[in-house]
């Protein structure tokens, strides 16, 4: 698996003081460029996008929420691969509250995201590179 962690901001919180619920889509999303980021570097999503003209459009989401996250929180994003086919990729994530000594670590929240792989010229399904395959071959789940 790939983790990512980051803060719980005051922007992801609403009224209630509890994390906003679309917020864990943008959670997702942020792992999401994280995991590109760590695998090949800064620019690569961005080079994936620009150059190759190749993109990752959400074509399916889903999320269950199990427990709140709060402003000052340390949300742990993990990321696995729970499907690779042939022109879509299906990544799983898990958010947990980061334990500290007055709480243990929560899972406060489990999706998915079905991303379609398109050819950005055409807007059209595109095989899944295979430099892609490769890069995610480690958290494609059993």
């Amino acid at each position: 698996m790939f983790m990512y962690s980051t803060p719980v901001r005051f922007a992801d919180v609403d009224h209630a003081g509890i994390v906003y619920y679309p917020r864990f889509f943008h959670l997702f999303h942020v792992a999401f460029e994280e995991l590109w980021r760590a695998r090949i570097g800064p620019a690569a999503y961005s080079e994936l996008i620009d150059r190759d003209r190749i993109g990752f459009p959400a074509v399916k989401a889903e999320c269950e929420f199990r427990a709140p996250l709060r402003f000052g929180d340390t949300a742990e994003i993990e990321v696995t691969v729970s499907r690779m086919g042939e022109k879509s990729i299906t990544f799983r994530y898990r958010i947990h509250r980061a334990a500290t000594p007055a709480k243990p670590r929560t899972l406060a929240a489990e999706g998915s995201v079905v991303c379609a792989v398109v050819d950005l010229a055409r807007f059209v399904a595109t095989p899944v590179p295979e430099r892609v395959v490769t890069m995610l071959s480690d958290l494609i789940e059993s």
